[in-house]
This record gives C-alpha cells, structure tokens and sequence, in this order.
C-alpha cells in the first residue's frame, strides 16, 4: 500500500503540465461536470456515507455532523461548486509589468503551484470542493482523508473521474490515497519535491501534528476558537443575534463561536439576557467569577476553557475592563481564526480592528461569514490562521504561485 502512495503523488506530478495548459473553458467545462455529477450520482454517494456514518455512531455529534452528506448538503456542494465558472481564471493574469532600465520588459504573471495535497479529517464535502479549487488553478491533486470518511470519498472520487473521462478529460490529475494507516499519513506528508504544498483540515491536534510531521510546505488550516467581545455601546438585540447565529447555526464548525467577552460596565445589563437566550438552546456556560455573580447556574470557567475550540454547545465568558484588555485576552488564548467586536463606537472598532491578530476581524457581525462561499470566493480548502501566503480563506488566488516573463530585444547585462 506504501508503494501505492508514492505511486498516486508520481502520477498526479506526471499530469501537472496537462492541468496548466489547459484553457479556462475546459476548467470550467470540467467543474460543470462535476457539479453535476453530485446530484446526478446523489443516490450512490449517500449510500456510500450512510455506510461510514453506520461504523462511527459512537462519535461526538460535531463529529457525525461534519461526516454527514444530505441531499441538501449535496446541494449546496454542487451550487457552491458552480460559483466557480464565473469566477475570473487566475492563471495567466498578469500582477505587474514594467520596462527595466536596461531595456526587457518583465512581466509578473500568476501560475499553478503544481501538485497540492490535502490531508483531512472526516469532512468529505472537502473532497469535490478541493477538487474543483485544484481544476480552476490548473493544479493536480492529491487527496488523504481519514478512515471515517473513506467510503464517501471513494465515491465521490470515482464518480468525478468517471464523468471527467466520459466528457474527453484526463482524470489522472485526480488522486485519492486509500492507505488511511497512520504510517500512510507519514509518507504521504514526506514526499517533498513531488507534492508542491500540503493542506491540513481537521482538529488543532490533527494540524498541528501535520506540521510538525511534514517535509512538504504547510498551509495551516487552524483551528477556531472564535470571540465575540462585547463593548459597552453595543446594542444588546444586535449582540445577542450575533452571538445566537455565532454558536449556534452549526457549533461544529471552524468559525462558530466559543468564546463571550464583556466590558465589565455593561455586564449587568447584558449577560443575563445572553446568557439565558444560549441556555435555553442547550449551551453549556462556563463563566469567569465575575460573570458568574452575574449568572450565578453558570460552571466555572478553567484556563484551559480559555484555550479551547469546542465545536459543541459550549461556550466560555469572561468578564474584561476595555477593549485593550479583550485585544490582549484574544491575542494570546484565541487561534487568530475569526473575532467580532460588538459595539456602536466607531473609535473602539478602530481598536479592535486594527489590535486583533486574526485572519477575520468583523465588528457588528457573525465570525460564521468567514467562509469561501460568503467572501463571494466560490468553494474553499480551508481558513488558513498563518500569514504567509495565504491567509483566510483559502480560494483561487491562494491556489496558485507567479513566475517572471521577460522578453528582450537582444540585451546584454553590462
């Protein structure tokens, strides 16, 4: 099986040139194939998750939630996936060009990266939406889920293939690794020179591990624990919708909430309508002290709570003097993922939005619009929490790398 890995990375390298060359219609003909084909072979790819979902049933509900396919989650993938087309075609675009003094004219022109990797967790609407991100840049792609997932992924890679062969395009830019052995991983994540950069999506711990393990250049995908701090000015229909939306529309999610924090001269006022909106939705409230002489049904809050992404019901609150001190406080316990300051004061966003060290900073809106599909960039393969390269998330200019095309007249440097 090892030898296989090595083998899919060789073939999806041999096929890289194929991927750069071809024209902005056959990418887009070939993302239109696929989007079709998730709603054409819907039957086939939730009967393929019905069966991962049958051997995980002892998994924590985020878990199964980020599993799942639906024929409306099947939907939104192929509609998703269609925002592609008419997205500009990055390859080729030329970023910058200027006449030397010596007379060649240089252009700073964007290109494939090459050969992309993902290596992901249990979240197969990752598989089509990486796939068409690597059509539209002209990149080849080399896919490792987990074991959780292996059955929907294998579909879903099956199915693509065989509609990209049937409508007269090579596929074999296209690799799925099968070995899900942990020493699978360790290869897959060793073959420097052949994958060009790696993508992690999954948990901190999972993440973290990849960087730690790689030989191949890492996009970090990190993990979220999001803020929402709540200034004295702010509005407290406003706050509470936000933070409402931010926990609980999808709580297993990288940009939902987990973290409340509260000027102390409003906190009063505010966290017990807050507070009681999100426990009567099923969040579990961990308060600091001065948070919970307000709410006193609240558990005490722990220094690792102030870590923590939960991906659950759960949520943490802490009580903070200003604004400087909730920039501080995310500074060094948040995972510069997506952070809002709630509040009606012009200056104080300013603060915030200029202080906090996150990919996304809002102020007076939800951190679950930090999203490929919102920031209007069609499909994503992750929000990246590093800064450089890329950083947010991660769509098609991300996706690709520039070269410089110079042209002379016959000039020689003196």
């Amino acid at each position: 099986m090892q030898d296989n890995i090595i083998e899919k990375c060789l073939k999806a390298k041999e096929y890289a040139g194929y991927m750069a060359a071809l024209s902005t219609y056959d990418k887009n003909n070939m993302i239109s194939a696929v989007s079709a084909a998730l709603t054409s072979f819907e039957h086939e790819i939730l009967a393929a998750n019905a069966i991962d979902l049958s051997q995980c049933k002892d998994k924590p509900a985020h878990f199964i939630d980020r599993l799942k396919l639906t024929h409306d989650r099947l939907m939104a993938m192929s509609d998703g996936i269609k925002k592609l087309i008419v997205l500009p075609d990055p390859i080729g675009e030329v970023i910058d060009e200027w006449t030397a003094q010596s007379g060649i004219r240089i252009k700073k022109v964007r290109t494939p990266i090459g050969v992309v990797g993902m290596i992901y967790e249990a979240r197969p609407n990752v598989t089509a939406d990486a796939i068409c991100l690597a059509i539209k840049t002209g990149n080849a792609i080399v896919l490792r889920g987990s074991k959780d997932a292996i059955n929907t992924n294998r579909a879903l890679v099956a199915i693509i293939k065989s509609e990209l062969k049937r409508c007269g395009y090579e596929q074999e830019s296209i690799q799925l690794i099968e070995d899900v052995s942990h020493e699978g991983a360790e290869l897959f994540m060793k073959q420097h020179g052949v994958v060009d950069v790696l993508l992690p999506r999954g948990s901190g711990s999972f993440i973290r591990k990849v960087v730690e393990s790689a030989n191949i250049p890492v996009i970090e995908t990190g993990a979220g624990n999001c803020h929402a701090y709540i200034e004295k000015s702010a509005d407290l229909n406003m706050a509470t919708d936000i933070i409402l939306n931010g926990k609980l529309s999808r709580p297993s999610v990288c940009n939902a909430l987990e973290s409340i924090l509260i000027e102390e001269s409003c906190a009063d006022r505010f966290l017990p309508h807050i507070l009681d909106a999100l426990s009567k939705n099923g969040v579990e409230i961990r308060a600091c002290e001065k948070a919970r002489a307000v709410w006193k049904k609240a558990i005490p809050l722990t220094e690792e709570d102030l870590y923590a992404e939960y991906g659950d019901l759960i949520v943490s609150v802490k009580v903070v003097k200003n604004t400087a001190q909730a920039i501080s406080h995310i500074n060094k316990y948040g995972t510069h993922h997506s952070d809002v300051i709630i509040t009606g004061d012009e200056k104080e966003a300013g603060k915030f939005l200029n202080g906090v060290d996150s990919a996304a900073v809002y102020v007076n809106a939800s951190t679950r619009f930090t999203d490929g599909f919102e920031f209007g960039f069609g499909a994503e393969m992750g929000i990246s929490t590093q800064k450089l390269h890329a950083r947010g998330p991660i769509g098609l200019p991300e996706l690709t790398t520039y070269k410089y095309m110079i042209s002379g007249n016959g000039e020689i440097r003196k």
